[in-house]
């Protein structure tokens, strides 16, 4: 397992670009617009992983602008931890089996969310890209919130 990015949700992003770029030093390595789903993810590195982070060799630190106005309460504005696993599934049956609960399952093969106990939401990444959609996976509903 490989430690990918934390995701904050922001409200303004020339406001949090100037704030983490402009104050912090940061800096964008990828941006990607979503206009299906209505979002822009904006992928900083820290100043010493600039290098790293456009090959998301370093961890990072995504900024998720969701274009239609949300008003974020309760640390709804801190999204998730991401991390790069070898085998999704392996990985979720894993977790399954200890007891923990697989609140958005890889029906995809690429992608899930889990939660600490402290309510901290996981996502698990594919490693290389999707695998190909299995049972009982694919048709398994989601469970609660992430």
């Amino acid at each position: 397992m490989r430690y990918l990015h934390t995701m904050v949700r922001v409200t303004d992003i020339d406001q949090s670009l100037d704030f983490y770029c402009n104050k912090m030093g940061m800096v964008e390595t990828r941006r990607i617009e979503n206009e299906a789903g209505r979002f822009t993810l904006i992928f900083l590195a820290a100043s010493d992983d600039v290098e790293a982070g456009k090959s998301s060799a370093a961890p990072l630190l995504e900024l998720t602008y969701n274009w239609d106005p949300e008003e974020y309460s309760g640390g709804r504005n801190f999204g998730h931890l991401a991390y790069e696993v070898d085998d999704i599934y392996a990985t979720c049956q894993k977790l399954m089996d200890a007891g923990v609960t697989i609140n958005r399952p890889p029906r995809d093969g690429r992608m899930a969310f889990v939660r600490s106990p402290d309510n901290i939401s996981f996502e698990l990444l594919q490693k290389g890209g999707a695998q190909e959609k299995a049972e009982p996976w694919a048709s398994m509903e989601n469970t609660g919130s992430w």
